[in-house]
C-alpha cells in the first residue's frame, strides 16, 4: 500500500510482501469497527491487517473512520458515543507531516512551529505563490536561465530536499559536503542538493522539475539551492525589528552589555543551583522533547547520561548479541524501552552508524523499531521499543516440566508467528529501497510483543545492497550463529538475501520440533535434526516431528504443519538458487501457492562452485533478546526443482546481495 504525489513520487508506502501484491484481482482496503486497517481480496484466503489504530478495540460505542486528508495524509479517527464528528487522529500513514512530498508546495519549506507544520520559502530571493496561503509554495524573483550573473549556492542547514521513488533510481552520489554542492552548482541539469552527515555518505541532486523542502534541527543533513546572484537569507528575528525611529547611543550600547553579561552570569549560577535541586523534573522535560522528536519520524538522539540513568547503571540486562548486551531501561516519561550497547569501537562505530541511517527509515509491523541513539565519546547505545513478551527461543526450547503455567506456546500462535517473521524479512529483502540482508536470522532474534506478533530485531548491521547493483563488495565482519548459517557463508561464496532464507528454513523447523537444530538427542537417533526430521517426513510420520508439547495439550492442524514443513525444507536447500525468495516463502506459507515435495536436505562440505572445507569461523551462539518472559495466550502453482536445476525459475529471481565473505576477516 502507497501514497503517491501527482501519481509518480512514493512519499510513503506500507509493507505488503510482494507475492500478495501482484496476484491480487480486486482488492479492497477497509477498516473494522474495531480500529484494524485491513486490505481484502477474493484471492486471500484471510485479509490482510495493514495498521491498527491506538485506541484498537477499546470500547463499543466508538466510531471509525478513515480518510485520506488534503493534506495528502492517511488517518484513522475516532470519536466517542457512536457518532461522527471530526474525531481524534489514532493513526497517521506518515507521523512527520514534513515527509509528506509537495506539503508546502514548489520550493516550500516545510518545519514545525511547536508540534504544528508551517510553510515557508527557502530565502528572501523567493516570494510566497500566494501570501495568505504558505502551501501553495514559492516562486524566484529572478529565474535561473533568466539570470544576468552568476548562480549562486543557498545553504540551509539541517534541510532536506525530499528524495523518494523514483527519483531515488538516480541521481545519488557517495561523496562529501562540498563535492555535494559543486557537482550541483557546475551542471545546467541540478537545481538542488543534499548532503546526509548520519555516516552513510550520501548525496541527492535534485533536477529542475518539483523541489518539496523539510527543515528541522533533528535532519543530520546540509542542503543547497541555486539562486540567481547573491544570496538573500530570511531575516532572524533578532534583526527583524522595524520602525525604530532613534539610534542607540555608545554608552547605552555599553551598559546594555555589561548589564547582560552580568545576568547571565547571575542566570547560570541559578541554573545550576536549579539543575541541581530538580534534576528528576529535567528527565522529565528532556523524555517529553525526546517523545516529540520520536513522534517527527527522526530517531532521537539521548545522551550518555541519560541512558545510564534510565537503565539505573545498565543494571538489569535482557541479553547479548554479537554487537553488545542490551538492558532494559525506563526513560523519564515512563516509557520502557530496550536498549543496546554496542561494543567494540571502530568496528562497533561502523555498523552503528549505518543501522541508525537505515533501521530509522524501515518500518514494518513485524520489524522492532528503533527509537533512538547514543554517540557520545566512546559510547555508542542503540534505543529500542521494549517487547514485553521476550524473545521465541525463551518459549520453543524450555523442558515441558520447567515451562511456568500458561507459557506454552500453542500451534496456531506458532503459525502466526513465523508468518510474521517471514512477512518482516520479505520486506528487508523486496520492499525496501534497498535490499537488507539480516544476516543472523535465530529464535533470539525474533521478538514477541504483547499480543504475541512476530517482531524481527539486530537487522540494519549488514551492508545494504542495491538490487540493480551486482557488483560484489566485502563485509567487515561475519555475523551468524552456530545452526543457522547458510552454507556459502564458509565457502566465500557471495551471501544474497538467499543466505537469510536458509536461516528461516531453520527457524522453522526448530519451531514445529520444538528444539535446536544443532542438538542430537535419543529422538533424533543422535542425527542433525533437519536430516532426522526430514526422514520422519518422508515416512509419512509427520507426528513424531512435531513439538511432544503440542501433541500432550491439543489438537493440532496436521495439513497446516506439513505445509510448513515442506516450505522449511525447501528453504534449507544446499544450493542458494534452490531456495525460494522470501515473498514466495510467505505465499507458501498462506497457501496461496502449492507445494511439491522438497528434495531432502544435504549435510555436505561442498556447494557449487565452491569446498567448505578447511575455513573455520568465530560463530556467536548469544542471545540478543530484549525484554523478559510473559504468558502466551491459549488456545496450487507448482514448484518443479528437477535434479541440478534451478529454482529460481520458477520462485523468481535472487536479489544478489554483494556481499562476499573470506574466512580471513574472521
Amino acid at each position: 500500500m502507497t501514497l503517491l504525489w501527482n501519481d509518480s513520487i512514493v512519499y510513503w508506502t506500507l509493507g505488503l510482501n510482494a507475492s500478495v501484491s501482484t496476484n491480487l484481482s480486486s482488492p479492497s482496503l477497509g477498516l473494522q469497527s474495531i480500529g484494524i486497517l485491513a486490505l481484502s481480496d477474493p484471492v486471500l484466503p484471510t485479509s490482510v491487517i495493514m495498521a491498527y489504530s491506538s485506541d484498537y478495540a477499546e470500547g463499543p460505542d466508538i466510531f471509525r473512520f478513515a480518510k485520506l486528508d488534503d493534506d495528502g495524509n492517511l488517518r484513522i479517527y475516532s470519536s466517542s458515543g457512536g457518532s461522527g464528528g471530526s474525531g481524534n487522529v489514532r493513526w497517521a500513514a506518515v507521523s512527520d507531516q514534513c515527509q509528506v512530498f509537495g506539503y508546502c508546495g514548489n520550493l516550500g519549506i516545510c518545519s514545525y512551529n511547536g508540534s504544528d507544520p508551517v510553510c515557508g520559502c527557502p530565502s528572501r530571493n523567493f516570494d510566497l505563490v500566494d501570501p495568505a496561503d504558505g502551501r501553495k509554495g514559492c516562486k524566484r524573483k529572478v529565474e535561473i536561465e533568466n539570470c544576468p550573473g552568476s548562480a549562486t549556492m543557498l545553504e540551509l542547514d539541517n534541510a532536506r530536499f525530499l528524495t523518494y521513488a523514483p527519483e531515488l533510481s538516480s541521481q545519488v552520489f557517495f561523496i562529501g559536503i562540498s563535492a555535494c554542492r559543486l557537482n550541483c552548482l557546475v551542471s545546467s541539469s541540478c537545481i538542488a542538493s543534499t548532503s546526509l552527515s548520519d555516516g552513510t555518505g550520501l548525496c541527492y541532486l535534485k533536477v529542475p522539475s518539483f523541489v518539496s523542502g523539510y527543515q528541522s534541527p533533528a535532519l543530520p543533513s546540509t542542503s543547497y539551492l541555486k539562486v540567481c546572484g547573491p544570496v538573500e537569507p530570511n531575516p532572524s528575528a533578532a534583526s527583524s525589528e522595524k520602525g525604530r525611529r532613534w539610534k542607540l547611543k555608545p554608552w547605552i550600547v555599553v551598559v546594555a552589555v555589561v548589564g547582560t553579561l552580568f545576568g547571565l552570569v547571575i542566570a547560570e549560577l541559578g541554573l545550576w543551583y536549579w539543575c541541581c535541586r530538580n534534576s528528576p523534573k529535567l528527565g522529565v522535560l528532556s523524555a517529553q522533547y525526546a517523545l516529540l522528536e520520536y513522534a517527527s519520524g527522526a530517531p532521537v538522539q539521548f545522551s550518555y547520561k541519560d541512558l545510564q540513568r534510565a537503565t539505573k547503571g545498565f543494571k538489569e540486562k535482557l541479553g547479548a548479541g554479537g554487537f553488545g548486551a542490551v538492558y532494559k531501561g525506563v526513560l523519564a516519561n515512563r516509557t520502557t524501552v530496550a536498549v543496546k550497547q554496542l561494543e567494540g569501537i571502530e568496528q562497533g562505530e561502523k555498523q552503528f552508524r549505518m543501522e541508525v541511517a537505515t533501521i530509522s527509515s524501515t518500518h514494518h509491523l513485524n520489524l522492532v523499531r528503533l527509537i533512538g541513539f547514543c554517540s557520545e565519546g566512546r559510547h555508542r547505545l542503540l534505543v529500542y521499543e521494549f517487547m514485553k513478551n521476550s524473545s521465541l527461543d525463551n518459549f520453543l526450547f524450555t523442558p515441558e516440566e520447567q515451562l511456568q503455567s500458561g507459557k506454552l506456546l500453542n500451534w496456531e500462535c506458532r503459525f502466526n508467528i513465523a508468518l510474521g517473521t517471514a512477512k518482516g524479512i520479505t520486506y528487508l529483502h523486496e520492499e525496501c529501497r534497498d535490499c537488507i540482508v539480516h544476516c543472523d536470522i535465530k529464535p533470539e532474534n525474533i521478538l514477541l510483543d504483547e499480543n504475541y506478533n512476530a517482531k524481527v530485531s539486530d537487522f540494519g548491521l549488514a551492508k545494504l545492497v542495491n538490487p540493480k547493483d551486482h557488483r560484489y563488495r566485502t563485509l567487515t565482519s561475519v555475523r551468524g550463529t552456530r545452526g543457522y548459517l547458510a552454507p556459502e557463508w564458509l565457502a566465500n561464496l557471495p551471501i544474497t538475501s538467499k543466505s537469510d532464507v536458509y536461516s528461516y528454513g531453520m527457524v522453522l523447523l526448530e519451531i514445529v520440533c520444538g528444539r535446536r537444530n544443532f542438538e542430537v538427542s535419543e529422538r533424533t537417533n543422535r542425527k542433525k535434526l533437519s536430516v532426522w526430521a526430514y526422514e520422519e517426513f518422508d515416512k509419512g510420520n509427520m507426528e513424531a516431528i512435531i513439538d511432544t508439547k503440542l501433541l500432550n495439550h491439543e489438537q493440532v492442524d496436521m495439513d497446516q504443519v506439513r505445509r510448513v514443513v515442506e516450505v522449511s525444507f525447501w528453504c534449507i536447500q544446499e544450493q542458494p538458487s534452490h531456495r525460494p525468495m522470501m515473498g514466495k516463502v510467505v505465499q507458501m506459507l498462506e497457501g496461496v501457492t502449492e507445494i511439491d515435495k522438497p528434495p531432502a536436505p544435504k549435510v555436505g562440505t561442498t556447494i557449487e562452485g565452491s569446498s567448505i572445507a578447511g575455513t573455520s569461523m568465530n560463530m556467536s551462539s548469544s542471545v540478543s533478546t530484549f525484554a523478559p518472559s510473559m504468558q502466551p495466550p491459549s488456545s496450487s502453482s507448482s514448484l518443479q526443482t528437477p535434479k541440478g536445476s534451478s529454482f529460481a525459475s520458477a520462485m523468481n529471481v535472487e536479489r544478489v546481495s554483494s556481499s562476499l565473505l573470506h574466512s580471513d576477516t574472521m
